[in-house]
């Protein structure tokens, strides 16, 4: 058995962590169970104003083996991923030599999207006695709570773009492209794809401001879903303050995410935001085969709410 296995469960927990503020929402919930947590902050995408106030190390891509020794210093057997980040070219990895020599298998894990690139570093962590968990596991309330967060309810017409919306990631989902779909008055605006939501909504802003765009401003919604099958301790979608502001530009009307499965960072924030820009946040009740019957004769989007209307 390796050092790392051998640990107990109360072990430190280290947080592989990206840009954004999750990566801190997660810290503090685990911290405020009273278990210990370090940071590897990513350089060049974690906050390092933020990162200051933890136990932390920065770390690059590629290295791995400097990682393992690190972490199993610190007595840390559980990792978790969060954060957002872009995959990088893998031409721009400067592996050490634990990572020169799992350069095969990360060649192999490089040829696809971004769910089959995280299992595959799933592999790899789990080959060297780590356990990968995901931050919803020892964080459950940063998850989306169904209905809405702040006063804000979709109506029936947001109601249809969002079953649309669910019926478009599923489609999509055996293609590992992305979470996120932007649809308004039942015609898909946006698909996220490598760019990320952000980037998203900032292409959206800009197709109403050049006319692109026919739906009024205050129509059409985000929709962020996990996709079909995906290992639920990666990449879970998320949304936050940035998120809201980033809609609110876009001049849509709401963002809908599934509850129990999409991560929330700063809550109280996003429905203070979302109030200010009277648009909703809403969390879905978490039943897939609600959203399907889309396209065709056999649409029939969920009745709404009495009470949704604006």
């Amino acid at each position: 058995m390796s050092e790392a296995a051998a640990m107990p469960d109360d072990s430190p927990l280290a947080v592989i962590c990206g840009a954004g503020s999750l990566p801190f929402a997660v810290a503090d919930a685990v911290a405020r169970r009273g278990r210990a947590v370090v940071l590897f902050a990513i350089r060049g995408w974690a906050d390092p104003e933020r990162v200051a106030a933890y136990r932390h190390h920065w770390a690059a891509f590629g290295q791995f083996g400097w990682f393992c020794r690190v972490a199993r210093r610190e007595g840390c057997r559980d990792v978790v991923f969060i954060g957002s980040m872009v995959r990088p070219a893998i031409w721009r990895i400067r592996p050490d030599i634990k990572t020169l020599r799992l350069l095969p298998t990360v060649f192999k894990i490089f040829r696809g999207g971004d769910d089959h690139l995280l299992k595959g570093v799933a592999k790899i962590f789990e080959e060297h006695g780590f356990r990968l968990v995901g931050a919803h596991q020892i964080a459950p309330e940063i998850l989306m709570p169904e209905g809405a967060l702040g006063r804000e309810q979709p109506r029936a017409r947001d109601h249809a773009d969002i079953a649309k919306g669910m019926a478009f990631l599923d489609a999509i989902s055996p293609f590992d492209v992305g979470q996120a779909v932007v649809v308004a008055d039942d015609h898909v605006l946006a698909a996220e794809a490598a760019e990320g939501t952000d980037h998203m909504l900032a292409r959206v802003t800009e197709l109403r401001r050049s006319g692109r765009i026919a739906a009024a401003a205050g129509r059409g919604v985000l929709v962020k879903a996990a996709k079909r099958n995906q290992d639920r301790r990666f990449d879970l979608p998320s949304i936050g303050p940035r998120t809201v502001e980033g809609a609110a530009r876009a001049g849509l009307a709401g963002i809908a995410v599934v509850a129990g499965s999409t991560v929330v960072a700063e809550a109280d924030r996003i429905a203070s935001l979302a109030d200010r820009e009277r648009l909703f946040v809403y969390g879905l009740e978490h039943d897939p085969e609600k959203w399907k019957p889309v396209f065709g004769k056999d649409h029939a989007p969920p009745t709404p709410d009495k009470t949704a209307g604006r």
